[in-house]
């Protein structure tokens, strides 16, 4: 409990399957258990400069195949008022998002339309992936796309932080705009993503402001 404290403390994020990490550990040999490895200490910075290296080469990579800002170059339509939504049903972010585009003062009228995905794990880069073909089949009848999820632990937003994702994002014929976890978090998608907010409630509030 205290190594998984300290190392949430340092980095955000709990221990996961994936991630790399640098230990230290003091070696013992038992005459009926054997040999055992037990963990004294983890270091943070080799972790985050893990993570960093990733989300470098990702970008660098994108840069390359020039198609690093091809969604950031779409322009939304003056006014966007129909919006298609790539969230988790259910999810607290996809209702304040919800809430706050449908009960603004200023009373405007928005179509949506919920294409869910999965928001986390290692299945959520398909899973989102999936959704945005869906509209990509259906492009004429949006104006633009959000993909919304709510705060959390940062490891719980490194499902962001994949090449595949990132690449359909950066070439999606509509425009983009990303709002994932808290204000701190940055992850590749704000990279290539047409417009970064901080939250779900930041999106619906620039669709209002657009307005």
């Amino acid at each position: 409990p205290r190594i998984d404290a300290e190392f949430f403390a340092a980095t955000g994020q709990r221990f996961a399957t994936g991630l790399k990490v640098m230990l230290r550990v003091s070696a013992s040999m038992h005459p009926v258990y054997g040999f055992s490895l037990v963990v004294t200490a983890v270091n943070p910075d080799y972790t985050m400069g893990d993570l960093m290296r990733r989300r470098r080469e990702i970008l660098e990579r994108l840069q390359r195949e020039g198609i690093l800002e091809l969604n950031r170059q779409l322009q939304w339509p003056a006014v966007p008022q129909r919006i298609a939504v790539v969230s988790a049903e259910g999810a607290a972010g996809y209702g304040d998002f919800m809430n706050q585009l449908y009960h603004n003062p200023s009373r405007l009228r928005f179509k949506t339309r919920l294409y869910p995905a999965v928001m986390q794990g290692t299945s959520a880069p398909r899973s989102i992936i999936s959704a945005l073909e869906c509209i990509a089949a259906e492009a004429d009848m949006w104006d633009g796309v959000v993909i919304i999820r709510g705060g959390g632990a940062t490891s719980d937003l490194q499902a962001f932080e994949d090449y595949e994702l990132a690449a359909n994002v950066a070439q999606f014929p509509l425009p983009i705009a990303i709002g994932i976890g808290h204000e701190r978090d940055i992850t590749v998608l704000d990279w290539v993503a047409n417009k970064r907010l901080k939250t779900p409630t930041a999106v619906a509030e620039w669709l209002v402001s657009t307005g």
